[in-house]
């Protein structure tokens, strides 16, 4: 594929999605500006469980994406040491899990181990299943810590890095967006790519193109306690937790609502008290962090990566698993940008199923 390496691409938001786009823009020696309107993985990079899977419950609209995910960290482990992801594995399980719901597909595919293969994985757990899938290739990442990677990598590769700053609008000609307008001044650009999660949206009404992103909120959780607790990432109907290098527990929950008994605090408190009377050895579980973290959800649960219709110079990138997909989605849509050759596993994601001609 022939590539326009000196195009200026200007890359709205530096969460996780945005870094990877800038890392694989700038690798392939594009000019490339970062502008963020916080900090460096500031907005819901900051609150996700980060879990690397590939798992998919029903018909899945991206298989070549998600199929595709454990592969390109791999790839992006090679070229960025500084990377680190723990490759554990995932143990998920229900109380009433049996071969033979294995065998039909009512479980998600994986390898399916008997209560000794679960202790020997998971010795803490106080009541291990009869069976639980084990599915050793998947893993977790610090998405912060690796974000930071990323753009340390897009910066190393001559990318520049503007925190702190906030996009004010577009500069256009004719139907050609020509460059931002942000707090630091005018930057011009032959692209700009869109990766501000749950505020795209607001960016491409400021073109007069309306994209349905909603804010889908989750509860992210992160507690001091004893290390060696969970081995693997553990999904059941009681706790979804890993464990860091740190020692950190890191749990997901389900937001309810807004009521203050469903509070993160307070469904921080009642999760400490699921995973005590899951695990043994927690002699101390206390909540460090406790927040509601909003994910860019597309109305039909698509990602939306391509162009924007109708004006010519934008590209978007707004998607839900966001962790999951980044580094695939970063090295696909970089392509597409330098080289003006659309990616078929992108095909399904476009922006243009939302316009109405």
């Amino acid at each position: 594929m022939e590539r326009d390496a000196s195009k200026r691409v200007v890359v709205i938001g530096a969460g996780i999605v945005g870094a990877s786009l800038a890392y694989h823009l700038a690798r392939k020696g594009a000019e490339v500006i970062v502008v963020e309107a916080g900090a460096i993985a500031s907005g819901v990079t900051a609150t996700s469980f980060a879990w690397i899977n590939t798992t998919h419950s029903g018909p899945d609209p991206i298989p070549h994406l998600r199929s595709s995910a454990i592969d390109e960290y791999h790839r992006l482990e090679r070229e960025l040491p500084d990377l680190q992801i723990r490759w554990s594995g995932a143990l998920s399980y229900s109380p009433s899990m049996s071969e033979t719901q294995q065998v039909s597909g009512s479980q998600p595919p994986g390898t399916l181990i008997s209560r000794d293969q679960i202790r020997s994985l998971e010795p803490n757990l106080k009541n291990p299943p009869q069976h639980a899938v084990y599915k050793a290739e998947e893993g977790a990442l610090d998405a912060v810590q690796a974000t930071h990677t990323l753009i340390a990598g897009a910066q190393a590769h001559g990318a520049k890095v503007l925190t702190q700053t906030r996009m004010l609008g577009f500069t256009t000609q004719d139907d050609q967006v020509t460059g931002v307008e942000t707090t630091a001044g005018s930057i011009d650009a032959d692209v700009v790519v869109l990766t501000a999660g749950t505020g795209t949206s607001t960016l491409t009404e400021m073109l007069g193109v309306s994209l349905p992103i909603e804010a889908s909120p989750s509860i992210f959780i992160r507690y001091r306690s004893p290390p060696g607790l969970v081995n693997t990432i553990i999904s059941s109907p009681a706790m979804e937790v890993r464990q860091n290098a740190e020692g950190r527990l890191i749990a997901a929950e389900d937001f309810l609502d807004n009521t203050p008994e469903n509070q993160a605090e307070a469904i921080a408190t009642r999760a400490a008290k699921a995973i005590q009377k899951e695990l043994h050895g927690v002699t101390f579980i206390e909540p460090e962090l406790a927040c509601v973290g909003l994910r860019p959800m597309p109305a039909d649960g698509i990602p939306i990566v391509g162009p924007l219709p109708n004006i010519r110079g934008v590209y978007v990138c707004a998607m839900h698993p966001g962790v999951i997909l980044a580094a695939i989605v970063g090295r696909l849509a970089s392509e597409e940008i330098l080289g003006d050759q659309p990616a078929a596993a992108l095909s399904s994601c476009r922006p243009q199923r939302f316009i109405q001609d």
